[in-house]
C-alpha cells in the first residue's frame, strides 16, 4: 500500500492550487482518515488538515482554515487538498498521509502510520 502526491508547483500569492494523493490498496475506504500535512525548510512538519473516512466530515489548521478544504473520493483511492488564496507562508512540501486504524486524533503526526512522498508548494509574493 502506498500514497503518491502530486498537484504542486510554483504559483503566485493569490493563487490557487490542487493536490492530490492516490492510495493504492483495496482498503483506501476503509481507512479511517486521511490528513495532510506541510514541512518547510527549518521546520517540524505541521498539521494543515484532515478528513474522515466518509468524506462528510473535515478538520482544519486555523493557519488555513477558510483558504484550503480536503475531500476525498474513495471510488477513485484519492484525497485532494484544495488551496485557494496561497500566501508565500504556505511555502512548503506537503505531505498526505494515512490513519487506517482510529488512533486518538487527527493533527498529530502520531496517528498517522502511512506517509507519501511529498510534493513542494512554492508560493512566490
Amino acid at each position: 500500500v502506498q500514497l503518491q502526491a502530486s498537484g504542486g508547483g510554483l504559483v503566485q500569492a493569490g493563487g490557487s492550487l490542487r493536490l492530490s494523493c492516490l492510495a493504492s490498496g483495496r482498503t483506501y475506504g476503509t481507512y479511517y482518515a486521511m490528513g495532510w500535512f506541510r514541512q518547510a525548510p527549518g521546520k517540524e512538519r505541521e498539521y494543515v488538515g484532515a478528513v474522515n473516512w466518509r468524506g462528510d466530515n473535515a478538520f482544519y489548521a486555523d493557519s488555513v482554515k477558510g483558504r484550503f478544504t480536503i475531500s476525498r473520493e474513495n471510488a477513485k483511492n484519492t484525497v485532494y487538498l484544495q488551496m485557494n488564496s496561497l500566501k508565500p507562508e504556505d511555502t512548503a512540501v506537503y505531505y498526505c498521509a494515512a490513519q487506517r486504524v482510529y488512533s486518538g486524533g487527527f493533527s498529530s503526526t502520531r496517528s498517522y502510520d502511512l506517509w507519501g512522498q511529498g510534493t513542494q508548494v512554492t508560493v512566490s509574493s
